[in-house]
């Protein structure tokens, strides 16, 4: 994950000067926040890639020397079907919806999102090989 992390990382980095430079320079709202937006975005996926990289420590791509064989075997943890993914997304775009059509489908949207977002990230939390 260690690549991965810097790669982002550098991604984020542009991102935050490129925002920071276009805002010096144009004072232009709208492409000031896309920029800013992008930035947030790779930050997080950074943030987490750092974290998975602290967390399992270095993989065998990681290193340059490594050997193909150091990489086999069982890796990760895939989770059975569930339908929490479905209720999350069919929560957010209700929530899209909300916003154009009014407060109270988006209301509907947070009461369906909400379950679907912590079903999805607990569901496995009793499972004896997920970490």
């Amino acid at each position: 994950m260690k690549g991965e992390a810097w790669l982002f990382t550098g991604t984020a980095l542009f991102f935050g000067i490129t925002a920071a430079v276009y805002f010096r320079l144009s004072r232009e709202p709208a492409g000031t926040a896309a920029l800013c937006v992008a930035f947030v975005m790779a930050g997080l996926v950074s943030a987490f890639l750092w974290r998975q990289y602290r967390r399992g420590g270095e993989r065998p791509e990681d290193r340059g020397e490594a050997e193909v064989g150091e990489a086999a075997g069982r890796r990760l943890y895939f989770p059975a079907r569930s339908f929490f993914p479905v209720l999350a997304a069919a929560g957010s775009a209700l929530i899209g919806l909300g916003v154009v059509e009014g407060l109270w489908l988006c209301l509907i949207g947070f009461g369906v999102l909400l379950p679907g977002v912590v079903g999805f990230a607990f569901q496995n939390l009793d499972h004896p090989e997920a970490e």
